[in-house]
């Protein structure tokens, strides 16, 4: 098994690496400062942590989008990028959640890094509520978007819903909720499901997800479907009884989660995440900067389940 630099990248929490067409490995993410987007481009995924990050968009001062940029995704639809990333429009917090709603960025130049950015304005689910973390995916030739919400009607700060979109800023038809924080583990110092991530393999489709709070009890867990399942039937996801990536204190690496996944240079799956190196935080665990980017490869059971195994020790 390939051993990566640990961490890669520091002081980017919520990572996001695409590896697309052109050859190049994109990298996006939340910076400490919450207030710009920026993209890196390498030909390799080591090579992320060395290249020149472009920012290609920032904050205005004020509005809906002009407080606490959240957990960017990069993807390409139909030939045109976009951004995917979570705002506020004041860092106040209200009713114990901070106040975010979903936005959308795109760009039909061929260079996302020096092309023109243009904002699409929010992607209006079915609650006018906090909610982040969207994720796209293309599958049977559907577009569908995954993402965290909260549901004024049921305890904890946000659980996944899923639906199909009729453009790549327009949901279509009534959102799915595939998953909510109910079990002990989804459940420590704040109930949450947030961060989902798609993958695929053999006979099924995965979604990996974050659960708990944003200290050493955040971690992942794990929902699968048949691949040719009706994907907004609920009924047709499994949810691991247990997460399946979480802190090891043996490798002093804490809270390990917010992932995604990606693809190495010979095709093998990587996952894609961040973790502390330390549990002492001062303050609001989301205001500490040391939420590093980590990669680690992904293995496969012979049965097709996902091995996330645990995080590694640093080693730089």
């Amino acid at each position: 098994m390939k051993i990566y630099p640990n961490p890669l990248i520091t002081q980017r929490a919520d990572p996001f690496i695409l590896r697309h067409s052109d050859g190049n490995y994109y990298f996006i993410a939340s910076v400490p400062e919450y207030d710009r987007l920026e993209l890196r481009r390498a030909t390799s995924l080591t090579g992320l942590a060395q290249a020149t990050p472009h920012v290609v968009w920032r904050k205005p001062a004020s509005g809906p989008m002009s407080a606490l940029i959240w957990a960017p995704e990069l993807h390409v639809i139909d030939g045109v990028w976009y951004i995917y990333f979570a705002a506020a429009h004041s860092p106040e917090i209200k009713d114990g959640l901070f106040q975010h709603r979903m936005f959308a960025l795109a760009c039909s130049d061929a260079d996302p890094l020096t092309g023109e950015w243009q904002e699409k304005g929010r992607i209006h689910s079915h609650l006018d509520s906090f909610s982040l973390d969207a994720t796209y995916f293309n599958h049977r030739g559907r577009h569908y978007y995954l993402w965290a919400q909260k549901d004024p009607a049921i305890r904890g700060n946000s659980n996944l819903y899923l639906a199909e979109m009729a453009n790549p800023w327009t949901l279509q038809g009534e959102p799915v909720m595939l998953s909510k924080p109910e079990l002990p583990w989804e459940t420590r110092g704040f109930w949450v499901n947030e961060g989902p991530a798609v993958i695929r393999r053999g006979q099924r489709i995965f979604i990996s997800y974050s659960a708990s709070a944003t200290d050493e009890n955040y971690c992942l867990g794990l929902l699968w479907a048949d691949i040719d399942a009706d994907l907004t039937d609920p009924a047709q996801w499994h949810k691991s009884p247990q997460p399946v990536f979480r802190t090891s204190y043996d490798n002093r690496q804490y809270g390990p989660g917010h992932n995604s996944f990606t693809q190495d240079e010979d095709g093998n799956d990587v996952l894609v995440y961040h973790a502390r190196n330390y549990t002492e935080i001062d303050g609001d665990p989301l205001y500490d900067p040391n939420r590093h980017t980590r990669i680690k490869t992904l293995s496969w059971d012979e049965q097709g389940m996902p091995l996330f195994g645990e995080p590694p020790a640093d080693n730089q």
